[in-house]
Parts: C-alpha cells; sequence; structure tokens
C-alpha cells in the first residue's frame, strides 16, 4: 500500500516537528545542559515518532479497507504495527 503525499501530510508533518526538537537536544547537549532538560526533550521525540508511526500505519489500514479491501495482507498490517511497539 501507498500513501499519497496527501494523506501522509500529517505524519510528515509531526516528523518534521519531531526533527526540530531532535535538532534542539543535539544543541543542548553541546552546550552542556542539564541532562533532566535533555531527558525529557528526548522524550517527547521519541512520542512524536512513535505518534507519526502509529498515524501511518491508521491511514494505511484505514486505506486498505476502504480502497481495495480484497487486496489486503492482513500479517504484513499485522507486522507493520507490531514494528512500532
Amino acid at each position: 500500500m501507498k500513501l499519497t503525499p496527501e494523506e501522509a501530510k500529517p505524519a510528515t508533518t509531526r516528523l518534521k516537528r519531531a526533527a526540530g526538537q531532535l535538532n534542539a537536544v543535539i544543541r543542548m547537549l553541546e552546550e552542556g545542559h542539564e541532562c533532566e532538560e535533555a531527558v525529557t526533550q528526548l522524550a517527547a521525540v521519541a512520542k512524536a515518532i512513535d505518534r507519526a508511526g502509529y498515524l501511518v500505519v491508521a491511514t494505511g489500514m484505514k486505506k486498505c479497507f476502504t480502497d481495495e479491501p480484497d487486496a489486503y495482507d492482513e500479517k504484513k498490517l499485522e507486522k507493520m504495527f507490531l514494528s512500532l511497539a
């Protein structure tokens, strides 16, 4: 299954935001900020990436069930979903 750029836009927006947060964490570490601040921001980045992944899977599943209900591969979808766990 392929997502159109429009379908993927919410996930790409989240990932771009996460990339900005990650760059900020790198700067924090390079500048010697407190570890607690860096870890808090790293947790936020990880959560943003996880949410983007789930968004891609959810969008793909919706697309499979609505556009191609007879063509979806249940094992492939399950594997994709579990890879985020």
